[in-house]
């Protein structure tokens, strides 16, 4: 269990939720996770603590991070919903309001569009911190290209290269995939050459 993790969830969550903070990083060990990981975590919470002053509420920014990926199965469509009601039946036990509750519920379900409404700050900075790997050097971006693949193992190649060639088309039919980050040319040459590989 990665201590970095734990010590940032205290920081967050305080010592009184340690139990839910144990249970978070577990889910992000499961064994058949190979890019939505631990380190996935990590990654988005070091992009949000880049971000965080374009938040209007920051920590709960952060509390969609740690649940936005907790559920994740990749035989199902719904991981989004299932982790977003993961967040509105554990915050509550650590004494989060219900309108915060809700705030971090409506963040983790917009990791499914990656599309925020343009007055929308906290929703923009989680979704380009969870997007950032997309503008990775290419090295990494492959790495990542490749972990997804072993995470859709059961899924034949032709399958998977239709089912990926359409995620990332639908990136790129957003009218901008940041909206914060300063990331868009690299993300997009990465998902162009994607492509072309596929």
């Amino acid at each position: 269990m990665s201590a970095n993790l734990m010590d940032r969830w205290r920081s967050l969550a305080g010592p009184e939720a340690e139990s839910l903070g144990r249970d978070l990083i577990t889910r992000y060990g499961e064994p058949h996770r190979r890019y939505h990981t631990a380190d996935h975590l990590e990654a988005v919470l070091a992009h949000i603590d880049t971000l965080a002053e374009n938040a209007s509420a920051p920590d709960l920014v952060r509390l969609a991070a740690w649940f936005h990926d907790a559920v994740y199965d990749p035989r199902r469509g719904d991981n989004e919903e299932r982790s977003a009601r993961l967040a509105e039946r554990m915050l509550p036990e650590m004494g989060l309001p219900a309108a915060a509750v809700a705030t971090v519920a409506r963040l983790v379900r917009l990791t499914l569009t990656h599309d925020p409404a343009p007055d929308d700050v906290d929703g923009a900075v989680l979704c380009d911190a969870d997007l950032a790997i997309l503008a990775a050097p290419p090295e990494i971006y492959s790495a990542y290209a490749a972990a997804v693949r072993q995470e859709y193992s059961f899924v034949p190649d032709d399958a998977f290269r239709a089912g990926r060639a359409a995620v990332l088309r639908s990136l790129l039919d957003l009218p901008t995939i940041f909206r914060i980050a300063d990331l868009e040319a690299a993300a997009r040459a990465n998902i162009h050459a994607e492509l072309e590989r596929l």
